[in-house]
């Protein structure tokens, strides 16, 4: 008997030591994701596409797609923030923000802004904090929309008709999703955004913790993941269990569209799922099989269809 014990003892403390052990590898990799240098030099090194819609490319809106554009900067907190105004193709119906995710550009933006320019919205294309055209943060990292948030006040302040006016259409991508919901729940302007597009959405840094345990293929990812997110909190200094974003979108009022794909690496499809089935007011989902942001790639025409379908909505 006490040999049996024994070697349960030793057992759990083995488990204990690899579940420790790879929650601090989780840790490490996602505040490595969080911090501004390692994925500034990364997209240094990436080759850079050609094709002006495929994740990567650089080039201004008229170096892009023909666009005209202006240079704007926005007074954020931190500083000056530059932004790309291209205005719509005639008269206009509407505004609209795009926000990127971590580590992304502007440029991203370029999948949405051929349909909304032809549809006669004006588009404001923002950098934020730790962007090569904006301040960097002092605690040097993003911050899954608790950092990011008031710099997306700043352009809505700066851009939006004010609040007598037709509101705002504000798109987001991946980790801008968690940027827009914090907005729309800390902000004094969120009323002044009347609809909202998600691609990939990050609306659960848990969930993404989880995700990112599980991709890795490593056994009791379920007991890891909580941990890892305890001590990134505590590498980062953030109050990440305030990075859930997906109730203050289900309870948006305005029109909603959502893309994602099943093959999303980095961002679960699960949770948008559950913000799909959630919402009461008016949503337009869009599931594809593809990885991260991919979902255009995927199949631009129906892509398009559905983005343009959604589109439709708000003015009729």
């Amino acid at each position: 008997m006490r040999l049996v014990l024994f070697l349960l003892s030793i057992l759990v403390l083995a488990l204990a030591g690899y579940i420790t052990a790879s929650a601090w590898f989780l840790a490490r990799a996602s505040t490595d994701m969080l911090t501004t240098g390692p994925l500034t030099a990364l997209q240094r090194e990436a080759e850079a596409p050609t094709d002006p819609l495929a994740l990567g490319y650089r080039g201004n809106p008229m170096q892009a797609l023909s666009l005209p554009f202006t240079v704007v900067r926005i007074a954020t907190p931190l500083g000056p923030a530059e932004a790309w105004l291209v205005p719509a193709a005639a008269t206009e119906v509407g505004r609209a923000i795009f926000i990127h995710g971590i580590a992304g550009a502007r440029e991203d933006g370029y999948r949405a802004l051929s349909m909304l320019h032809q549809a006669g919205w004006s588009v404001l294309l923002i950098s934020y904090r730790n962007d090569p055209d904006a301040p960097a943060d002092p605690k040097g990292h993003y911050g899954m929309g608790l950092l990011e948030w008031p710099d997306l006040e700043a352009a809505v302040d700066s851009f939006s008709p004010g609040p007598d006016g037709p509101g705002l259409l504000i798109l987001a991508d991946s980790m801008g999703a968690a940027i827009l919901g914090q907005f729309l729940a800390q902000s004094p302007l969120a009323d002044r955004v009347a609809a909202v597009a998600l691609d990939s959405p990050a609306l659960s840094f848990r969930a993404v913790l989880a995700h990112l345990a599980t991709q890795g293929g490593q056994p009791l990812s379920f007991a890891t993941a909580p941990i890892a997110g305890l001590l990134v909190a505590r590498m980062t200094g953030l109050p990440l269990a305030q990075a859930e974003v997906a109730d203050i979108f289900a309870a948006f009022p305005g029109p909603l569209f959502l893309a994602h794909g099943a093959g999303d690496r980095l961002i679960p499809l699960a949770p948008s799922q559950a913000l799909a089935a959630a919402r009461s007011g008016p949503t337009v989902a869009h599931w594809t099989g593809a990885d991260h942001l991919g979902s255009h790639a995927e199949g631009p025409a129906a892509y398009e269809e559905a983005f343009e379908g959604f589109l439709g909505g708000l003015t009729d």
